[in-house]
């Protein structure tokens, strides 16, 4: 099943890059076809057309405060502030971003800002190699060409579900995405079983794409003792590890707890029974940066000396492709991390909007209806989004009865919901779970 959901996608892809592949077989602009529209950023359009006064918004994740208006962080605003008055010029950065900018990378994820001594180990024996890029979407496209080029095998699992641009990223690339069970939609919980054999069943030396936490649609992640499983089929298996890692801070609230994950990875890579993966990071989410586009690729290699070639290559690429990322965003992490007081600000700022999330998702559930249908992995779930377990049939009930936007596979954006409509969704969710 997970098969041919997928081979149907890329097939599709690829057909239509082939058409077009060169000019001599576009004969009229009028020749190309109208792709369809985002479907996330399509429910944003939709909800901005509809006029009912009630109307809710739960499609796209960004952040919105309980009075469902965008935010930036206190402390972001005070380190650009900080910014204005000392900055002296606009130059560009480097092809792999600002020198300041990897390092802070380095130590907040790896070494656990000085708390982690097999992520230390790592730094010290130069087997991290970190590239600033365009958030975390350019991260993974940054690596996938790169593992196109290089890694021994095209094939990428992928959970099934997982966040809709993974699909499209790696196979434009020239990667072949397969799914691997993640999520059992009829009983709302990991399916686990059923991952860990489908895994196990792929060819060794696949890439396995692995979320680091706030799994992006579910928002259900895996154990302690279930990512000890996986990673042992990760090792039996030889697979590559490709870790995304968009949402850090908003499983506790507090970045250096949500990372555990990584520090798994880090012990094996020192021990060298992983000896190489790759993490996409994204400060978007974590610092509120959506707009400034400000992430990192970091690729964990087997010494230091197969650093040096892969530091040269990951230049090489994207060199042709971006030229080098926006210097704002990282300047105001840059600010931030060099600064005391701006960070435990920022951290004091994460707390609080994942706490506002944390107190919404109760809420909601409070109100929820349980005569007729379980919600109790509502509150399992961590993170931006809650995986409701609506049918699409049920969606589209609510935007047309209720005004109330999300996508079609039950994934709400839970920033999305505030003291002010909670509940009216509460409601309305339960007029569309009448039996």
């Amino acid at each position: 099943m997970y098969r041919t959901q997928l081979a149907k996608q890329v097939s599709t892809k690829r057909i239509l890059l082939k058409q077009f592949s060169t000019t001599s077989q576009l004969s009229s602009w009028n020749d190309i076809p109208l792709a369809p529209p985002d479907k996330i950023l399509g429910i944003t359009e939709a909800f901005k057309e509809d006029k009912n006064t009630k109307k809710i918004n739960l499609g796209v994740g960004a952040y919105r405060d309980n009075q469902g208006k965008p935010i930036i962080f206190p402390s972001v605003k005070q380190a650009e502030t900080k910014l204005l008055q000392t900055e002296t010029e606009k130059e560009y950065t480097p092809i792999n971003g600002s020198k300041t900018f990897q390092n802070i990378v380095k130590n907040f994820i790896f070494n656990n800002s000085n708390k982690d001594a097999n992520g230390k180990q790592l730094i010290e024996d130069g087997r991290i190699v970190t590239a600033q890029t365009i958030s975390g979407t350019g991260s993974l496209r940054v690596i996938a060409d790169f593992l196109n080029r290089f890694y021994s095998s095209k094939k990428i699992l992928v959970p099934q579900p997982t966040w809709a641009n993974h699909v499209a990223v790696f196979a434009d690339a020239g990667l072949t995405p397969e799914y691997y069970a993640y999520y059992d939609k009829s009983k709302n919980d990991l399916d686990y079983a059923n991952l860990k054999k489908s895994l196990a069943e792929q060819p060794e030396g696949s890439i396995v794409l692995l979320h680091a936490c706030c799994h992006n649609p579910t928002g259900m992640d895996l154990t302690p003792e279930q990512q000890d499983e996986v990673l042992q089929i990760v090792q039996d298996k030889k697979f590559f590890p490709l870790v995304d890692m968009a949402y850090q801070g908003f499983g506790s609230g507090i970045p250096y707890e949500d990372i555990g994950f990584i520090r798994k990875l880090t012990a094996l890579a020192n021990s060298n029974k992983i000896p190489s993966f790759a993490l996409c990071q994204s400060f978007a989410k974590n610092m509120g940066l959506y707009g400034e586009r400000t992430g990192s690729i970091s690729i964990i290699t087997s010494s230091g000396e197969a650093s040096k070639a892969v530091e040269s290559q990951l230049k090489k690429l994207i060199r042709p492709m971006y030229s080098s990322p926006p210097i704002h965003g990282s300047k105001i992490v840059e600010t931030i991390f060099q600064d005391e007081a701006l960070l435990q600000s920022w951290l004091s700022d994460l707390n609080q909007v994942v706490g506002r999330l944390n107190t919404i998702r109760q809420t909601l559930y409070d109100r929820l209806d349980k005569t007729n249908y379980n919600w109790d992995h509502l509150l399992k779930q961590k993170g931006m989004f809650v995986y409701t377990g609506l049918s699409s049939e049920q969606v589209i009930r609510l935007r047309n009865e209720f005004s109330v936007y999300a996508t079609e596979d039950g994934r709400f954006s839970i920033s999305g919901i505030n003291d002010n409509n909670v509940e009216y969704l509460a409601n309305a969710i339960n007029e569309v779970i009448k039996k």
